[in-house]
């Protein structure tokens, strides 16, 4: 049952291609919304997705309409999610797909502008940290109302990971993928656990490579992305998750992309969600080589910002 508010609420997703369309699926299926608005200047495509996904509300349980929208609109809704962005073509660098990525986001957040004063903004596009922090400066909005979903899939896919490995469920594990979205992030083992108990005291090293499990956890997403393409179900269903936590005020803890004053970039540690987004950062005191591995994926992630602005 959706909420009253829920039933007023609005989520604008940008970009109505493979991830969007998903996350508007996903937003349907578990609906925490009354609308859910599509945009996306392919107008003839966007006009496709809207029809078909109306045809998932057909089935009575459901009270979520969606349906097509101008940037403007999409600016004054609750939860604004930009999924628009270029995938990585084969040899191109980094700091290339950057630079398209940001004038297609640039293209996005301009016509929205000025924004709802409470609104959040949700980065899904890749690559999700340096877009979250060019985005933090081209909306406007406070800090805490624009973050990125960063490392949370990664950090599901390695609950799966480990609940495989151990044989206990993934909801009983606590592990978190921190940093980058992408070649720098890390495992926080040293705040891994199982029921509570640290990860070490339940399995033996024999069951639990940590290093191969965390290079499994970095690959899975390219290893999906060259078999068929794309990832989308998993990243429909974080966002999705995200944009409940956030209308619902529920207060959840999730690794997300968010400004890290420390660090002078955004990065993912663990936060609280809720409707003012992030409500306060968890801090993690993390062991010597986890901190060392930290700050390398900060001053990564700096350069490719430094390259990126200079281009501007």
């Amino acid at each position: 049952m959706q909420s009253n508010a829920a039933l007023t609420s609005k989520i604008a997703v940008i970009g109505t291609g493979e991830v969007g369309s998903t996350i508007a699926y996903s937003l349907i299926l578990n609906p925490v919304a009354g609308d859910i608005l599509l945009v996306d200047p392919k107008t003839d495509v966007r006009d496709a997705q809207a029809m078909d996904l109306s045809d998932a509300t057909y089935h009575g349980n459901t009270s979520t309409h969606v349906r097509t929208a101008e940037p403007k609109e999409a600016g004054q809704a609750d939860i604004i999610v930009i999924t628009a962005g270029a995938a990585q073509k084969e040899g191109e660098s980094r700091t290339d797909l950057i630079g398209r990525n940001l004038k297609i986001l640039s293209s996005a957040i301009e016509p929205m502008k000025p924004f709802r004063e409470d609104a959040i903004l949700l980065l899904v596009a890749n690559p999700v940290d340096p877009l979250t922090y060019f985005a933090q400066k081209m909306s406007g909005l406070p800090k805490t109302q624009v973050f990125g979903s960063g490392t949370f899939l990664d950090s599901a896919r390695l609950r799966g990971i480990l609940a495989e490995r151990s044989g206990v469920a993934a909801s009983s594990i606590d592990a978190y993928v921190l940093g980058e979205h992408g070649d720098s992030q890390l495992v926080a083992w040293s705040h891994a656990s199982i029921g509570g108990v640290p990860i070490d005291q339940v399995v033996s090293g024999e069951q639990i490579d940590k290093n191969g499990i965390a290079e499994e956890t970095k690959k899975k997403a390219a290893a999906i992305s060259q078999a068929k393409g794309a990832t989308a179900y998993g990243i429909g269903g974080v966002a999705a998750s995200l944009c409940k936590s956030i209308l619902f005020d529920q207060r959840n803890i999730r690794p997300v992309s968010h400004w890290q004053e420390d660090l002078g970039v955004c990065l993912s540690m663990p936060a609280v969600i809720g409707r003012e987004g992030i409500v306060r950062t968890i801090p993690m005191k993390l062991n010597d080589e986890e901190r060392k591995n930290l700050e390398g994926s900060a001053s990564s992630m700096k350069e490719i910002i430094q390259e990126a602005e200079k281009d501007q």
